[in-house]
């Protein structure tokens, strides 16, 4: 079982006051960043008709976006560092609206993948990251609910948006659905001004505040600003993490799961209606998944919290994966509008789950001290997965002409994989902690044996030393005092053969 993480940040966090605030904020922001790529796919069928693409090509737009928002990690981190979470998600925000206007007056498909994806996807990067690390300085005991209802900022904006973009799409078409969805999405900076920096307590301001002025003494006025990058760098991409094996079991774990994580959403709309079902019941399918996902986050993040599930995080995390993959491995035996919708159900509740935990088991393996490093890590190799992801499947989808072998292949199987290895590994690497741990203990034992027997020994020869020294100093004793006694005996004698002497002088 893994221990709660200790709190390495230095001080305090407050668990609630303005806490709550920026996860308002949080929420708004996390929202737009997670369900944008998803409800995209609206479109997908009208662009792909106005600019003549496959569909392999039109995943692209929402894989693009998804790799760029995971790639930029490290960079938001070193943004975040340097300028604080309010500055970097209010500039996301504007990145996000600005790119999704530029984006409606475009003419091919290469223009859509620049400016939704590149620059969209790096402005949703921004937004996501300052988020996340934010919660991790403002939280502690309360960290699992935090991230809950933050994160619960997804399903309640797919669940909205979803229904909303078809509604644009039918009054405005799809440029016009960009140019308002590119106006919404400005709100990012109303979000960002919600994260103001936690306020330390004044003793540890002067604290930090002297430690740097001694560190500047030190460093003296000459300082490289090549050193000072190459260190933040090395914070953020900090490839020792490798050598956690926690760390390595985890990131593949994820890897396989957001190989197959997005292509349903991407394509269940599109599968939904070659099923036979109308453009709004397959836009409500989203809807209702992100319904379903509303609620299972923030119970998902309370269950979490409790004290038989959180020293178990990393099991009920596998749990999730396989559930999640068992729905996709059901979904192609299901082709009626009921079924879909119990399938979008348990789909919500699966999906829901496994976001609900997937960045409070990583905080959970490396503590907050190290999680800005880590997710940034994560995420810029995640984004592999997740750029071949829904253009894989689509590829599958233009050779087999059927949606069934995406659900059966490219999502359920491998992220049912990714459940049983993440429960396998975890498995062995508590065993392998706890075996540790036994080694540990019994060479501090063994060591602290060995000091005890240096430490006997050496009193006994101290003792016999001792003894040595006390048996010398009474033989010497005895022989001086022999010799004294020798030395009167003679004086003794002397004295009394002068006497003798002196007194038959005297008689003669």
């Amino acid at each position: 079982m893994a221990p709660a993480p200790a709190n390495t940040l230095g001080y305090k966090p407050p668990d609630g006051g303005w806490g709550w605030m920026v996860v308002i904020g949080a929420h708004i922001s996390i929202g737009f960043a997670y369900s944008t790529p998803k409800v995209l796919s609206i479109f997908f069928k009208a662009i792909q008709e106005d600019l003549g693409a496959s569909y392999s090509e039109i995943a692209w737009i929402s894989s693009i976006m998804l790799a760029a928002m995971y790639a930029g990690g490290p960079v938001s981190s070193v943004l975040v560092d340097r300028f604080g979470s309010r500055p970097i998600v209010m500039l996301g925000g504007l990145m996000c609206g600005v790119s999704m206007v530029i984006a409606s007056f475009g003419t091919s498909i290469a223009y859509i993948y620049f400016f939704i994806g590149i620059i969209g996807g790096s402005g949703l990067c921004l937004n996501l990251n300052a988020s996340l690390t934010i919660i991790s300085k403002y939280f502690l005991v309360r960290r699992p609910l935090a991230n809950g209802l933050a994160m619960a900022g997804s399903p309640v904006f797919l669940c909205v948006v979803a229904p909303l973009n078809q509604y644009l799409l039918d009054r405005f078409g799809w440029r016009g659905s960009l140019f308002i969805l590119g106006a919404l999405m400005l709100n990012c900076c109303v979000a960002g001004a919600l994260m103001r920096p936690v306020a330390l307590p004044p003793r540890r301001r002067d604290s930090r505040a002297s430690l740097k002025t001694v560190e500047e003494q030190r460093s003296g006025s000459n300082t490289e600003p090549e050193g000072s990058c190459v260190k933040k760098a090395k914070k953020f991409i900090n490839l020792s993490l490798f050598k956690n094996r926690g760390f390595v079991f985890y990131l593949i774990g994820n890897m396989l799961y957001i190989f197959g994580a997005y292509a349903p959403i991407v394509f269940l709309p599109v599968y939904a209606v070659s099923q036979g079902l109308d453009n709004y019941s397959a836009a409500y399918l989203l809807s209702i998944m992100g319904f379903v996902d509303m609620f299972v986050r923030p119970c998902t993040g309370l269950l979490a919290n409790s004290k038989w599930i959180r020293p178990r995080i990393q099991y009920f995390f596998s749990f999730a994966m396989v559930f999640n993959g068992v729905c996709h491995l059901l979904c192609p035996l299901l082709n009626t509008h009921a079924f879909l919708v119990a399938y979008a159900v348990f789909f919500g509740v699966g999906f829901g789950m496994v976001f609900a935990l997937i960045f409070e088991c990583l905080m959970d393996l490396m503590g907050s001290q190290c999680f800005p490093s880590a997710v940034g890590l994560v995420t810029i190799i995640e984004c592999f997965p997740m750029l071949l992801g829904p253009p894989a499947a689509g590829f599958l989808v233009d050779l087999s002409d059927d949606h069934k072998y995406l659900f059966l292949l490219m999502c359920g199987s491998v992220i049912v994989a990714a459940g049983l290895f993440l429960f396998v590994a975890n498995l062995y690497n508590y065993h392998m902690l706890d075996k540790e741990k036994a080694q540990k203990d019994q060479e501090q034992q063994k060591l602290r044996t060995s000091e005890n027997q240096e430490q006997q020994k050496l009193r006994t020869s101290e003792n016999q030393e001792q003894q040595k020294l006390r048996t010398s100093e009474n033989q010497e004793q005895q022989v001086s005092t022999a010799e004294g006694e020798r030395e009167e005996h003679a004086a003794e004698s002397v004295t009394k053969q002068t006497g003798t002497k002196d007194d038959n002088e005297a008689q003669a």
